[in-house]
């Protein structure tokens, strides 16, 4: 306990004490309270005592796997020392290794696990459960969730049931499974502490919704399994919050419903295609609330402005000053849960969303679009080379022939292994004998081991080898 926080409970009681003695005298008279009593035993006497979980946790526990990272960097050359020697003169490259867990959706090797845990990776190896060792694939990540989806080249391999995230309680019993600070696969137990929680450890734009739990998370633990007590996948670990570095019972998971939805866009186009729904929204404050003429005490989000002025909302005929309360029979109370359940949902989806409209209620079915600032044309192909549409502004700027057709490399980083392979303002029209015309298409045509890619730099095509692993 905090010193400071008990010396004031000590204080009180102390206080509390002096005062009682003065006022022995006058002792009032007190009335009994009616107490709210349930003397049946738990369970009623009929549950069996259960004296262990390891049949729970038999099945899911070969589909939890460690995760080795690879990263090679090039340290970066005093200005000093390239006037000296030349601007040739390149650093030494230091190799940096990572370690986290993930979990097996599918027999033929998909992995769930944290985007963070594969960021910028060079080379990814996962261990099985039985030793096997096996090189793996990035097939996608988004970065506002923590999710990442990679491959393993394996077929029969085991994996693990999801359940419905949504139907946790707190309380609810919960296991977590992974490879805390590299010394194998580990499991702890503990209850689910909260739900819903939104910390800030994402970046700006993020989606948080993490399950809270006190299970013992630490560093390794990351994108491993978090499972009930049926053995089910219901969440991602993720993040702890602690002041040693340790695990003080404060974890994170992402639920399994979003981390689903997120991996299935990611595998079917290699980026994540979050709904849009075009409303500006403020909190309904009380006063708002009885300025709409409606009980102090109402929850809610109120439309302030349609986006755009033709967008799903307002075709559904949605209005400004409607009170959104609810969206597919889940209440909606701020802002932040309609971002979530909207950006969860895939465009092109209907919803219903539940208004108050002059103290009425009412329903609209509303269609989703495609949230613009995700569907950007800019990204990360290879790590560290970022690519872009071949729009016409981008054909102007770099002087490219309209004949021209694929994505364009905008940057590459210096510690880059690809720094020195490709140049930027080439176009990248094919890989693999593949036609690529978005980031999506040009991820999906890259497989492990040597690649092959048809650039068009400065109005010369040429064959460029490069690899990855």
């Amino acid at each position: 306990m905090n010193t400071k926080l008990l010396a004031i409970f000590v204080g009180f009681g102390v206080a509390l004490l002096g005062a009682a003695e003065a006022r022995k005298a006058e002792k009032p008279a007190y009335r009994k309270p009616e107490l709210k009593i349930d003397a049946s035993p738990v369970g009623e006497g009929r549950a069996p005592a259960l004296t262990s979980y390891a049949d729970v946790l038999e099945n899911v526990r070969p589909a939890v796997v460690s995760v080795y990272s690879t990263k090679v960097v090039r340290q970066q050359v005093p200005p000093l020392l390239r006037q000296l020697y030349g601007p040739g003169l390149q650093g030494r490259e230091e190799r940096l290794d990572g370690l986290g867990s993930g979990v097996l959706i599918s027999s033929d090797g998909y992995i769930l696990t944290n985007n963070h845990v594969v960021a910028e990776a060079d080379e990814l190896e996962v261990r099985l459960n039985d030793d096997r060792k096996l090189s793996a694939r990035v097939v996608g990540t988004d970065p506002k969730t923590d999710i990442a989806v990679i491959k393993i080249d394996a077929d029969q391999l085991p994996a693990a049931t999801l359940a419905d995230s949504d139907k946790l309680r707190i309380g609810d019993v919960v296991f977590a499974i992974g490879n805390p600070l590299g010394v194998g696969q580990t499991v702890t137990m503990g209850i689910i502490s909260a739900t819903g929680r939104r910390v800030g450890i994402l970046d700006e734009g993020g989606y948080e919704d993490f399950i809270q739990t006190d299970a013992a998370i630490n560093f390794g633990n990351s994108g491993g399994a978090l499972v009930d007590a049926k053995g089910r996948l219901i969440g991602i670990n993720s993040a702890i919050i602690s002041n040693n570095q340790g695990s003080i019972g404060i974890g994170f998971a992402i639920p399994v419903n979003l981390a689903h939805n997120i991996m299935n866009s990611l595998i079917e186009t290699g980026t994540v295609a979050r709904g849009h729904i075009g409303v500006a929204t403020e909190p309904l404050t009380p006063d708002l609330a009885e300025s709409f003429g409606l009980p102090k005490e109402t929850k809610g989000i109120v439309i302030s402005d349609l986006t755009p002025a033709n967008g799903p909302a307002a075709k559904a005929g949605l209005k400004r000053e409607d009170v959104i309360i609810g969206v597919n029979n889940k209440d909606v109370t701020s802002r932040e849960d309609l971002r979530l359940m909207i950006a969860e949902t895939a465009p092109g989806t209907k919803i219903n969303v539940k208004v108050l409209r002059d103290g009425k209620p009412m329903s609209f079915d509303v269609v989703l679009d495609r949230l613009e600032d995700d569907s950007g044309p800019e990204g990360e192909w290879l790590t560290g080379v970022k690519v872009s549409a071949l729009t016409d502004d981008v054909r102007k700027e770099l002087r490219i022939d309209d004949r021209v057709e694929g994505i364009v490399i905008t940057d590459i980083s210096a510690q880059s292994r690809y720094a020195e392979i490709f140049p930027v303002g080439a176009v990248i029209e094919q890989v693999n004998r593949i036609p690529v015309s978005d980031l999506a298409s040009a991820k999906r045509a890259l497989h492990d081991g040597r690649n092959l890619a048809l650039i068009n730099y400065r109005g010369v095509y040429r064959y460029v080898v490069f690899y990855v692993r």
